[in-house]
């Protein structure tokens, strides 16, 4: 238990903590770290795209037959030392670049928060970077929802047409295998997620998903928290259909505890996990899912996600 609210003890800590997840481009980097914006808020999360240290813009990647997943397409060196500015608290000159246009804007002054989340392909590349990480994740979603998603989102935030987001897919398959899979196994946690066994179409009309989280043994002592289920709610006839499982599954060599969710769940059975946040970290109030019935399987894997993410937060006893 936190003595106090947990958000004033980071606030008045030296150390930055390191969040650093990988995974393809269009894979859900940036969902799944969600819940830990919303608890900790503007004032304590800053985070960044790696996609701002590519070496070549757009067009120079054509024309030297060049994907942005192939290391040499990046600048990793200077991402190793920004990133060990950022962990003394340093402020840095960051690169941007822009996805709308495919080239460089002007670089920005950009001064890290108590909670630094790094997202992009080459995020747990080398033993630098990932000694660097106070936690780390890896999204690998089936290749069917990868690029469905990522169809969705170049062709309407990034203004690609569709037969050039079908061409860089297949550009860039061999490439990911060789240089970003990989690096799946240096993670503490795997988010995996595939179309609702309830139906795929759900996973364009609802955003319903199959999504898994697997997990390494944690090396800190999780606190006791809850996920309780309500057997009279069901019994009455739930208004929402839904899978949980858990199993071990060995991954890359490891054994994880994999813990999967499918359709919507009950909100009142994830108010009773946001309570147990709130109660153990004295955070109030934590209502992500406020005035939603029920929440999706990504959702409520998004909060389990960041409560392991806060008790490794909640061990690290100093900056390092």
């Amino acid at each position: 238990m936190i003595h106090g609210n947990f958000k004033e003890v980071i606030a008045r800590s030296p150390c930055i903590f390191a969040i650093g997840v990988a995974g393809d481009s269009g894979s859900g980097k940036t969902t799944f770290t969600g819940a830990i914006r919303e608890i900790f808020g503007e004032d304590l999360v800053s985070s960044f795209s790696l996609d701002d240290y590519h070496r070549y813009d757009r067009g120079e990647r054509r024309n030297l037959g060049i994907t942005p997943l192939s290391p040499d397409a990046n600048r990793i060196d200077r991402i190793e030392r920004d990133l060990e500015s950022l962990k003394r608290g340093e402020g840095i000159e960051k690169p941007v670049y822009n996805h709308g246009t495919g080239t460089f804007d002007p670089p920005v002054f950009f001064t890290p928060k108590k909670i630094l989340i790094l997202e992009g392909l080459h995020t747990l590349f080398t033993p630098e970077l990932r000694g660097l990480l106070d936690f780390t994740l890896f999204v690998d979603p089936d290749e069917e929802v990868k690029q469905f998603w990522k169809m969705k989102r170049d062709t309407g935030d990034r203004g690609y047409r569709t037969d050039e987001v079908e061409e860089e897919l297949e550009g860039r398959a061999a490439d990911y295998r060789e240089y970003i899979a990989p690096q799946r196994q240096f993670a503490d946690a795997v988010i995996s997620a595939g179309f609702s066994r309830y139906g795929r179409e759900l996973g364009g009309s609802r955003n319903l998903y199959q999504v898994t989280l697997l997990q390494t043994r944690p090396e800190e002592r999780i606190r006791d928290i809850e996920l309780s289920i309500d057997l009279s709610h069901l019994l009455s006839l739930s208004d929402s259909t839904f899978l949980m499982e858990f199993r071990l599954e060995e991954l890359d060599g490891r054994e994880m505890g994999a813990l999967t969710f499918d359709g919507e769940l009950p909100y009142a059975l994830i108010r009773r996990l946001e309570a147990a946040v709130e109660r153990q970290t004295g955070v109030h109030p934590i209502r992500i899912f406020e005035h939603r019935s029920s929440v999706t399987a990504g959702e409520i894997v998004q909060l389990i996600l960041a409560w392991r993410i806060i008790n490794r937060r909640i061990a690290v006893e100093g900056c390092h």
